[in-house]
């Protein structure tokens, strides 16, 4: 089992917006980043742990978990004239973009902000941290166990 940060801004989708969905399940799709493209596509994996992670908005933070449910497949919009992730280049027989499906677990009892995950000398080596504007990151255990500590209290 691999563990991982998926960033959402939650004007676009949240984590509420994931747990009302039908069974709590969602597809996580709009990645146009080959760094986060390479890990959906190679080794997220059914099974996995997702931390929520809302960006770009007030309080960007880990905000719950999730789990995938349904490991890469390509992704549905950049075929698709009308939608924004729309991609002329790539094709069925070669598709470029990849999503997953996820599915709601929890949602923590206190939101983890940003500042507080740079504070922390537990998290220092986080991607998060070092690299932050990657959509889909790998989480250690060990960063995974610390954050649902803080974040369910």
């Amino acid at each position: 089992m691999n563990y991982w940060l998926f960033k959402s801004e939650p004007d676009e989708y949240s984590l509420r917006d994931l747990a009302a969905e039908p069974g709590r399940t969602g597809r996580w799709d709009g990645i146009r980043n080959y760094q986060a493209r390479n890990f959906l596509r190679d080794r997220v994996q059914e099974g996995d742990g997702v931390l929520f992670y809302h960006s770009a908005c007030r309080l960007p933070a880990v905000v719950g978990t999730a789990e995938v449910v349904r490991p890469a497949y390509p992704d549905p919009a950049q075929f698709d004239p009308e939608s924004p992730y729309f991609d002329p280049k790539s094709t069925a027989g070669e598709p470029r973009w990849f999503c997953v499906d996820i599915r709601w677990q929890d949602e923590f009892a206190r939101p983890v902000p940003l500042a507080e995950i740079k504070a922390d000398p537990e998290l220092q080596e986080m991607v998060l941290v070092k690299q932050g504007r990657l959509s889909v990151q790998p989480v250690t255990p060990g960063q995974w166990r610390h954050l649902l500590e803080l974040g369910r209290g």
